[in-house]
């Protein structure tokens, strides 16, 4: 082991344990040893150990770690650190502008243990409540991990969306007049995308040999009819090549899953026509009506569309409402009066303000005397833009045990009200149901916010029992959350079917920190399309009288 890998060792060991918040003393002396060690003109590997003790900067505990790290290659108390770190902790190290300090307040006061959470908590301006992060600091954080994550593998929908609208239109013109699209999991508007499938029609050779002439393209592989080539964003594209008669073929074979295409086989006795004109002449040829590249997964929309009975999908412009957002009173960005006059100036016809509630200190959350100052100021509010209407909400932490971060008299005094869990996220299955369904069971709450709290490529959701809980919100009257943020993205486009066939009400809400959060609504609708949602059956879709309706009909029914 060299001078520059014990050093680094020490000056990991110096950081963790500032992170701990351990011995400041110990880890000062293993951050001098580490700044010491690599001025050494002399290996440590040459070093009598007599005389390492006597090197400046080495004390007894550090001079014998480093014969520890010479005789065996390891450092058994950095271990001992390192397995009691989660790794998102130790990639944060990586980040620009964040030191031992600002990692521990995020971890310690913000529960925030990967890169993906804390981009979401910047996003959501969660930094600016604590001491040293400042608006400019938080900003510089969220650019070093957007920089660090593009290096990754997998990527957001929303996060490829715009390149692959840039590529198609490049390969278009690069391929003009042989046709070009975007296929697979990014045309069947998969939430996670691994790499961009595009279909040209032209033969492979040639496809190959003029991707070969786009500047900063990297070829990295071929097989008989694709090249797999890497361009920018990291992202890597495989284009296939055909024939052009055989282009709507191909789309139509790589857009799919294989569950579809043996469905489709199935029904129709055979694989769809090679020299089809375009896709919607091989759902005709087989006497289906036309499916949505978004619903072939194979989940039964064949059958579906033998009987022509697939869903009308809702679309964005279904949306009339933006429910679930956050303004300056808790943790947005914006004032009240911002976020509202942004939401009626987009064309919707009213806005649920719904502002963290108080065990959310980190999100400022809401004390009682606070929520009666903004019920005033959306009073005042609402007889100004009238008929915009501004609807009193909070998204409500669901405690440990169970209940609403209120009482019953605060709770009367909202519109309605979205229940969320935010804290406690590491529990098991046993325990998440019972926050859950207790929280549901509440006559107060209105929305179950973000069922299972996960974010995607960042966090996994705690476990839930998602029949029980869909059962249980239709049971209560309760409206479950398709939480649009695309990080998020939950309940997920799976379950939606199930939720639909048992009679639940769904809600495309944006989960908003600022006005710029509305457009993540598109990105939900993404989402709902593909569990075959339609307009009536989600919430932010009812017109404003159609919401006071709605809820005034819930109160009497619960009678509150």
């Amino acid at each position: 082991m060299d001078n520059y890998t014990i050093a680094d060792n020490f000056a990991l060991l110096a950081k963790l344990m500032d992170i701990h918040g351990d011995n400041s003393f110990k880890a000062k002396s293993f951050a001098n040893a580490a700044f010491q060690i690599e001025k050494l003109t002399v290996p440590l590997q040459e070093t009598p150990h007599e005389a390492i003790f006597k090197i400046k900067g080495i004390g007894e505990s550090t001079g014998k770690s480093v014969i520890e790290m010479l005789q065996t290659g390891r450092f058994s108390l950095l271990e001992e650190y390192l397995q009691k770190t989660p790794p998102g902790i130790l990639e944060m190290l990586r980040i620009k502008g964040l030191g031992p300090k600002k990692i521990a307040t995020i971890w310690k006061e913000l529960e925030i243990e990967s890169l993906g959470e804390l981009l979401y908590a910047c996003n959501e301006n969660r930094l600016l409540l604590f001491k040293g992060f400042g608006q400019k600091t938080q900003d510089s954080i969220k650019q070093s991990i957007e920089f660090f994550l593009s290096n990754r593998e997998r990527f957001l929908y929303a996060e490829v969306a715009p390149f692959a609208a840039e590529l198609e239109t490049l390969l278009g013109k690069i391929f003009h007049p042989a046709p070009v699209a975007i296929t697979g999991n990014f045309r069947r508007q998969q939430p996670v995308i691994d790499e961009l499938e595009v279909v040209i029609g032209m033969l492979v050779d040639e496809v190959a040999a003029r991707l070969k002439s786009i500047e900063g393209m990297e070829q990295l592989g071929n097989t008989d009819d694709s090249v797999l080539v890497q361009y920018r964003e990291h992202v890597k594209v495989k284009a296939y090549g055909v024939a052009p008669a055989l282009f709507a073929n191909k789309l139509f074979v790589t857009t799919g899953t294989e569950a579809f295409l043996e469905q489709f086989t199935a029904h129709t006795g055979r694989s769809a026509d090679g020299n089809a004109v375009s896709e919607e002449a091989i759902f005709k040829d087989a006497g289906l009506a036309f499916i949505p590249p978004c619903l072939r997964e194979g989940n039964g929309e064949v059958a579906l569309a033998a009987k022509n009975a697939l869903p009308k999908l809702i679309q964005v412009n279904d949306i009339k409402g933006i429910i679930h957002s956050h303004s300056q009173w808790s943790d947005g960005l914006q004032s009240l009066e911002e976020m509202a006059k942004a939401a009626r100036d987009q064309g919707f016809e009213y806005l649920v303000i719904s502002d963290h509630s108080r065990s959310a200190f980190y999100a400022n959350g809401l004390q009682p005397e606070r929520i009666i100052a903004q019920h005033e100021q959306i009073g005042q509010l609402n007889r100004e833009l009238a008929p915009f209407r501004i609807f009193k909400s909070i998204e409500a932490d669901i405690l440990n045990d169970g209940n609403l971060d209120y009482p019953d008299d605060i709770l009367r005094s909202f519109d309605l009200v979205i229940a969320s869990v935010h804290s406690n996220l590491k529990m098991p299955e046993e325990k998440a149901m019972a926050r859950l369904l207790k929280a549901i069971s509440n006559p107060y709450t209105t929305i179950l916010g973000h069922m299972t709290g996960r974010l995607l490529l960042s966090r996994n959701g705690y476990p839930v029992n998602h029949e029980q809980v869909i059962e249980a919100c239709v049971a209560n009257d309760v409206v479950i959350e398709l939480n649009a943020h695309p990080r998020r993205l939950d309940i997920d486009w799976s379950w939606i079917s199930y939720a639909l066939k048992k009679g639940a009400l769904i809600s495309i809400d944006p989960d908003a920190h600022a006005t710029d959060g509305y457009l993540d609504i598109h990105y939900g609708t993404l989402a709902a399309q593909k569990g075959g949602l339609t307009a009536d059956k989600n919430l932010s879709s009812f017109s404003r009288q159609e919401m006071e309706t709605f809820l005034e009909q819930r109160r009497k029914k619960k009678g509150i």
